[in-house]
């Protein structure tokens, strides 16, 4: 890192004892140990404390992208995305409802004279069967007037 050879050490070490002294310098050599470790246990501390935050904060994104996916509910975006088609279904079904729904029948009464029957629109049904009796008697009835004016 330094790129500190042999011979630059060697030129340390008798500036040192030179500087120091004898007497002093293993004295000095250990306090520059204590101290290099207490700046590594301090440098280790921190890269420890960096990485507990680190790692906090990237949990802290897996418990909001997993809060995120509970609330998740796809059922509400389909029902979102199928209401109008309901809307237009619901459309569909009543004017179906109203277009089948027949009229009611006019029956005629026995005193009523007979009426020529309605020409039928496309969209209506066929007269049902009470009215095509009802009609038949009223016919029949009427042929058998006719005959008894002629008698």
């Amino acid at each position: 890192m330094f790129d500190i050879g042999w011979t630059e050490l060697l030129v340390i070490a008798v500036v040192l004892v030179v500087v120091v002294g004898p007497k002093d310098l293993p004295r000095m050599l250990r306090t520059f140990g204590r101290t290099t470790k207490q700046v590594r246990s301090m440098a280790s501390d921190f890269r420890r404390q960096f990485d507990d935050a680190l790692r906090e904060a990237e949990l802290d994104e897996v418990r909001q992208t997993m809060a995120d996916a509970k609330k998740f509910d796809p059922t509400k975006d389909v029902r979102a995305a199928m209401n109008p088609m309901k809307a237009i279904g619901d459309e569909i079904r009543s004017s179906l409802t109203a277009a089948t729904k027949a009229p009611e029948p006019k029956v005629p009464s026995s005193t009523a004279p007979a009426e020529p029957a309605e020409a039928q629109s496309p969209g209506t049904t066929a007269p049902s069967e009470a009215t095509t009796d009802a009609g038949a008697a009223s016919t029949s009835e009427a042929k058998a007037r006719k005959t008894e004016d002629a008698a």
